[in-house]
């Protein structure tokens, strides 16, 4: 919730208003932290049983048709092409530029599989990026 305004001339109020800076709802950290959580795990799951796992790998490399093996292959072209680091790095400049719940979402998700998927150094970056997007301030609501 937003913090009360104090009495004043209502010109005064706007400029006011229009320099809080970006902060999320207690309900939208629960999301963030949902969503980041969720995509952590699943990127540590596709990192540790599906791309470094011996025996999967053996399958996939084999020929197994799986969808597993497909997900792994196409996870696996991703990451050589630093396409995860790339996104976070694109998605939090944009944050940066004009923050918002969605694209701290979006450039959450990216990081945080940059990051557990070899793409370290782009994802820090993206990652140190969003959190100065919290110093911006809010996009002003009509």
């Amino acid at each position: 919730m937003a913090d009360p305004l104090p009495p004043g001339d209502p010109t005064q109020l706007r400029e006011i208003e229009k320099k809080r800076p970006f902060r999320p709802s207690p309900v939208q950290v629960q999301w963030l932290l949902v969503v980041g959580f969720l995509s952590i795990g699943y990127a540590l799951y596709l990192r540790y049983l599906a791309i470094e796992y011996s025996p999967v790998a053996l399958a996939c490399d084999g020929g197994l048709p799986t969808m597993l093996c497909k997900t792994r292959l196409m996870i696996t072209y991703l990451f050589k092409n630093d396409v995860f680091g790339l996104a976070a790095l694109i998605i939090a400049v944009l944050h940066v530029i004009r923050p918002s719940v969605v694209t701290l979402t979006a450039g959450l998700v990216a990081a945080g599989f940059g990051i557990v998927l070899y793409n370290i150094g782009l994802s820090g970056v993206a990652i140190a990026l969003m959190i100065l997007g919290f110093a911006r301030p809010a996009p002003a609501t009509a």
